[in-house]
């Protein structure tokens, strides 16, 4: 079987998996959110913490209710590692330095999970599960409540209320997040993922010298870093190393992982604002998209320029030969147009444009099917932005879903928009303009900038991987890249949720002859078009001097 083959029939493998879990995962989605029951582990969490569960909230509680906790959870990982050479389970690794502790604790509560660091050299078994993994739960629940907030703002009339945030936190993470990554934390142990405590080993030699690897529980963080769409690894090689993706298996397992929650959400969408046709449309966008950047993303990599590409089968530098070019490019896409950031292959190594598909991937915003819950609530911005625009063209008021886009409701999805492209651009040209941070890029030239380039784009995006390349590992980079994923993560929820209360307010609007079908292909095509035309005029002067320069030049 050749290389192009065996890619061809994986992908055809992952999208039937995801199309048989889509609709009983996004319909039991729905009924957790819809739910005026709360299980009895629920009710000891909401006595423990103080809340009232059945207590609605409008945006601005709601909001408060997202800062408080993502606050006090960045607090918390912080001083974790910053005590880490006083507790015990440290395997005798050091206490964190502050500039690093920031920006792992802005991180991994970001759902970025950004490592400057070698995660086997740094981190301990408490830090490594009472605190990054704890956050790889909660962080990716507290994505999934802000996206439900604003379906219950389409869903909702003549109110304001969207819900309770701490209910669905606890519900998020206790109803899917947790029995999901058991499940699959039991696959990958199965297939040979390790799961322990144990120290450091020395094991056989190597250049005249031992060794040295530790074990942790590395199955049940790989499980909810994928499942989760986190991306933080046990290991610095992260889903390359055998002791977290041991198998070709093992390795389309973790794309299921990391896109079933996104994919199913729509389904989720759909049954809530009781439309499933909607969801279909919004389905069908973030498919194209994934569809259409996995196919250009194999045509780059298998592209045979020379004997020595021609001889490997593809561009095999950087790629694991485990799972070949084919299986590394389905990957690399799934994490960079989600938010899981995970990678099984080092991105700066793939050609000239294949890199560049991994950055517009990341600069789309992660909506195609973006992260759990925040790709939602992307796309659901841009459905808004794509009415608006619809609109224009016709000279009549949009509405979406019933509901009018006027000028509150427009000038939020605009600030939504605006503000990741400008954390990227804002901190990418500093870095340029500095004397010392380039000193951190291992190349010169288009490669070196769209190193820089690529950090700030997974940063501000919360992505979290990186082009390997630049050594993010300094006083500078910890900092930036930590406020670029906090402003990245937090600022765009102020607009979402903002949006979400506007439109819970309003009165349906009955459907006329004049009002945009949303559900049929005709919209689709336009929502993908006015995603990949605002993004290209936003980004594409950056990607002309990165890696389009790159790769013309090659």
């Amino acid at each position: 079987m050749g290389p192009v083959l065996a890619g061809v029939l994986q992908l055809l493998a992952l999208i039937g998996a995801l199309a048989l879990a889509y609709i009983p995962l996004g319909n039991y989605m729905a009924r957790v959110y819809s739910s005026d029951k709360h299980l009895r582990v629920e009710k000891w969490i909401y006595k423990g913490i103080g809340a009232n569960p059945d207590t609605e909230m409008r945006w601005p509680a709601y909001l408060r209710g997202v800062l408080a906790f993502s606050a006090v959870s960045v607090l918390f990982l912080y001083l974790l590692q910053r005590l880490q050479g006083v507790l015990p389970g440290s395997l005798n690794f050091s206490s964190v330095n502050p500039a690093q502790s920031f920006n792992t604790a802005a991180s991994f509560v970001t759902n970025t999970n950004w490592q400057s660091y070698y995660g086997e050299q740094t981190m301990g078994h408490v830090v490594q599960t009472a605190g990054l993994a704890v956050q790889n739960f909660v962080s990716a629940a507290v994505g999934i409540a802000v996206a439900v907030a604003l379906v219950r703002g389409f869903a909702r009339s003549r109110t304001g209320e969207l819900g309770n945030f701490w209910a669905d936190l606890v519900r998020g993470t206790i109803r899917i997040l947790v029995p999901g990554a058991a499940i699959a934390a039991i696959v990958l142990v199965a297939c040979g993922a390790i799961q322990n405590f144990s120290g450091i080993h020395e094991v056989g030699q190597f250049m005249g010298g031992s060794q040295q690897w530790n074990g942790g529980a590395v199955a049940s963080q790989e499980a909810i870093k994928e499942f989760g769409t986190n991306g933080g690894g046990y290991f610095n090689a992260n889903s390359a190393h055998p002791f977290e993706n041991p198998t070709p298996f093992t390795n389309l397992f973790e794309i299921f992982l990391l896109l079933v929650i996104p994919f199913a959400l729509t389904r989720t969408f759909g049954v809530m604002v009781g439309s499933i046709k909607q969801g279909y449309a919004i389905l069908a966008t973030m498919f194209t998209i994934w569809l259409g950047f996995v196919a250009l993303m194999m045509w780059t990599e298998f592209a045979h320029h020379g004997p020595a590409l021609q001889a490997a089968g593809g561009a095999m530098e950087g790629k694991e030969t485990r799972f070949g070019v084919g299986a590394s490019s389905i990957f690399a896409v799934s994490t960079t147009l989600t938010s899981t950031g995970a990678v099984d292959s080092f991105h700066s190594s793939f050609t000239g444009l294949g890199g560049g598909i991994t950055i517009l991937g990341m600069q789309l915003g992660e909506i195609a099917p973006g992260g759990t819950g925040s790709g939602l609530y992307g796309m659901l911005i841009m459905a808004v932005i794509a009415v608006f625009i619809a609109g224009l063209m016709v000279g009549r008021t949009p509405e979406y879903l019933g509901k009018k886009i006027g000028t509150r409701e427009i000038k939020l999805a605009a600030c939504y928009i605006l503000i990741t492209p400008a954390l990227v651009l804002i901190f990418t040209a500093a870095s340029m303009a500095l004397p010392t941070p380039p000193n951190s890029m291992l190349n010169s030239g288009a490669h070196g900038f769209s190193e820089v380039l690529y950090a700030f784009s997974s940063a501000a995006n919360n992505n979290g991987s990186a082009f390997a390349g630049l050594n993010a590992n300094t006083d500078w980079f910890n900092t930036m890249t930590g406020l670029a994923m906090l402003l990245g993560r937090f600022l765009p929820m102020v607009f979402v949720l903002a949006l979400a209360g506007s439109l819970g307010e309003q009165k349906p609007v009955p459907a006329t002859a004049g009002t945009l079908r949303t559900e049929k292909p005709l919209f689709t095509g336009l929502l993908v078009g006015a995603i990949l035309i605002i993004t290209g005029l936003t980004y594409f002067p950056a990607l002309a001097l990165g890696p389009l320069a790159e790769g013309l030049a090659s």
